[in-house]
């Protein structure tokens, strides 16, 4: 027992010296856990032109989207995410700074960020800045020119004839000016092409897979972004893609008419549709040349689906889609009859609704989210699953709490085209438009439980009067504070 005792007393600070050493050389070297906190996310940002949540994911099934459904199924679907402005320039200067539409800021198809906000700071500039690859591929600013030299590298598909037309007789029609600006296009659908690459975004889903062979070989994580020129007119796909649907069973929205509680302004004559060939200029199709044209759309969206599927898989493949976030937008919604009306351009829910899904490595399964959510929430969003500070201009919130059944403080969404601005909040839709002088001289106002396709205008409608009042209060107090400044570099 001596023995023992002795032993245990004389290798006493021995040990004393072993503890301090390994327990100092634990303070030195972190563990598994904090490596994966500290270690900086990859970002994969997809946004598709003219792209609305006729999906299985939010619900309709008619459009097949394997890959965009199995994006869904490891994501987060946001079944009621809305644009803040239902055109692509101002859209896209919208949600890439965070910052709401104004009178004078972000409000048509020509808008830049830096001409319309400047100093702005937009998203991919504060990934850069903060160590990040940034790579634009496709369409993701409207202009070229916009925040270009936030860019590592640029890139956009090469067009031979600059319309992606691939058949002869729409190449025939196609007619260009001095400055070689297009005066006249051709046909507004084409189902003629057999190879995914003859059209750009089977150009750029090659060009975005050999990026991500370069990055998973660099030390530094990446910005990258993935502009998908379809579903976006004209609706040309390659054949396959039209032959995926039976013609005889597409169908006519179920608000293919115009209700006359509805005002006028409210309305369009579907203009963008109205630049191609052999379409009237009120916009007014036949209902046999309406289902060639949905029939075009379903293709495209189909032929844009199997583009990200090869995306998706090569991540996949590649071993990087366990640290890399997945965002997949459209830039606003669409209009595929509703109302008798093409294109985007208007208030209604068919122009502002638009897919949002958000895949983040092990924080999504499949949820499908309720809440609302609009645009300007994407910065703050990205950038806390990055951890990297939103700036004070950015008017949004991040949606990161919904991932984690936590409530947003925020409950509605504000859009806006032209004069109308619309409040979206619970179940209704509230528009009203104001002419310069602030007099509101239109409203209307839809109850989505009820109403879903927007047929029935309660705005006038003595019952609603309180619900009107409120809606119009909400609008007002939160459709940003400079909402009346001009900031914009006038040229």
């Amino acid at each position: 027992m001596k023995q023992s005792k002795f032993k245990i007393s004389t290798s006493y600070p021995l040990l004393i010296t072993i503890l301090a050493v390994a327990l100092s050389i634990s303070f030195l070297l972190p563990d598994s856990n904090s490596i994966k906190e500290t270690k900086k996310m990859n970002i994969l940002f997809i946004i598709a032109d003219d792209l609305r949540p006729e999906l299985y994911a939010f619900g309709a099934s008619q459009i097949i989207s394997p890959n965009i459904d199995a994006l869904a199924k490891s994501g987060a679907t946001f079944q009621r995410a809305y644009c803040n402005i239902p055109v692509c320039g101002a859209s896209r200067g919208s949600l890439l700074s965070g910052i709401r539409p104004g009178k004078y800021r972000f409000y048509s198809h020509l808008d830049k960020l830096n001409e319309h906000y400047p100093g702005a700071t937009s998203i991919p500039r504060l990934f850069k800045e903060n160590g990040y690859t940034t790579i634009s591929n496709g369409k993701i600013f409207h202009h070229k020119s916009d925040e270009k030299d936030i860019w590592d590298e640029m890139w956009q598909a090469a067009s031979a004839n600059g319309s992606d037309y691939v058949d002869p007789s729409n190449i025939k029609l196609l007619e260009y000016d001095a400055d070689h600006k297009n005066t006249h296009r051709g046909l507004p659908y084409e189902n003629y092409a057999t190879n995914d690459r003859d059209y750009k975004d089977g150009k750029m889903a090659i060009k975005v897979i050999e990026d991500l062979r370069k990055l998973q070989k660099s030390t530094k994580p990446f910005f990258l972004t993935v502009g998908f020129h379809k579903p976006h007119l004209p609706f040309n796909a390659p054949k396959k893609y039209w032959d995926m649907y039976d013609i005889n069973k597409i169908q006519l929205p179920p608000n293919y008419f115009r209700p006359s509680t509805t005002p006028g302004a409210a309305y369009h004559n579907s203009e963008e549709l109205t630049y191609y060939h052999d379409v009237p200029q009120d916009g007014m199709v036949t209902d046999e040349y309406a289902i060639n044209l949905i029939h075009g759309y379903y293709a495209c969206v189909s032929y844009m689906d199997a583009q990200l599927g090869m995306i998706m898989d090569e991540l996949k493949r590649l071993k990087m889609d366990q640290n890399t976030v997945v965002m997949l937008i459209g830039d606003h919604g669409y209009n595929l009859g509703d109302h008798k009306m093409w294109n985007k351009h208007c208030n209604f829910a068919s122009s502002l609704t638009t897919p949002l899904i958000l895949q983040v490595p092990k924080l999504t399964k499949g949820q499908k989210i309720t809440e609302i959510v609009e645009f300007v929430d994407i910065m703050p969003t990205l950038l806390k699953l990055a951890n990297i500070p939103v700036p004070s201009t950015a008017d949004g919130e991040s949606i990161v709490p919904l991932l984690q059944n936590e409530k947003k403080v925020k409950d509605y969404a504000i859009s806006k085209w032209e004069n109308g601005l619309t409040v979206i909040k619970g179940q209704y839709f509230y528009t009203e438009w104001q002419d310069d002088d602030k007099k509101t001289y239109a409203r209307m106002l839809f109850d989505h439980k009820s109403d879903p396709f927007e047929n029935n205008n309660l705005a006038e409608k003595l019952e609603f009067k309180d619900k009107v009042a409120t809606l119009s209060a909400l609008l007002k107090k939160n459709r940003g504070e400079e909402y009346y400044t001009d900031r914009r570099v006038i040229k």
